[in-house]
């Protein structure tokens, strides 16, 4: 088990701003790495009541357990246990969650065996060094859908988003916020009239 506090922010992106970003920082295909995020809840979204969040993540083979809890300061804390191939075909079947993540579930008066996989989200991410945090590019695809965005992840909030802010304005992007990858999937769903 690891555990990060996480300092990031987002901005969602135009098809062309994507474009545009790729160009500024002469992004090819091949900076780009697939990554497939698996989201669970319960049937009633007690992570989601509790601005929780939990997922699966493959990325070049690895699988990745993460817990994410929304801090009293915005900020997130997440916790990341590896998984076998095993053990992540085993939650996505639906078993319960067992380990350190059973055990925070447990502590946040959430059952384990009520947790479900949702679904799935697709990305293509590049990733660079910025002004002393990391720049993330990405495509997402999910339920018939795809978007881009721009997220800075840092260190420091305060100096982080003023480097963020300076960075769309350069490039000539509107400031738009951007809810997290499972806000916009589970509003997608909604959309689709799936519950």
């Amino acid at each position: 088990m690891r555990q990060e506090v996480e300092i990031e922010f987002k901005n969602l992106l135009t098809a062309a701003e994507f474009d545009a970003v790729r160009s500024a920082f002469r992004l090819d295909d091949g900076a780009f790495r697939r990554q497939e995020n698996h989201y669970f809840d319960t049937p009633s979204f007690a992570l989601k009541e509790q601005a929780a969040a939990l997922r699966i993540r493959v990325k070049e083979g690895r699988f990745t357990f993460t817990l994410k809890q929304t801090q009293a300061d915005g900020s997130l804390l997440e916790t990341h246990e590896p998984l076998a191939p095993s053990e992540a075909e085993a939650l996505l079947a639906g078993a319960a969650p067992r380990g350190a993540i059973a055990v925070l579930l447990k502590e946040m008066d959430i059952d384990p065996r009520a947790v479900r996989c949702f679904g799935s989200l697709v990305t293509d991410r590049a990733e660079w060094p910025y002004e002393g945090g990391m720049l993330c590019l990405d495509h997402n695809r999910y339920l018939e859908h795809e978007d881009y965005e721009l997220e800075y992840e840092t260190d420091n909030a305060k100096a982080g988003e003023e480097r963020f802010l300076r960075l769309l304005e350069a490039l000539g992007i509107p400031r738009r916020l951007a809810p997290n990858k499972i806000a916009r999937f589970y509003a997608r769903k909604y959309e689709m009239g799936e519950r």
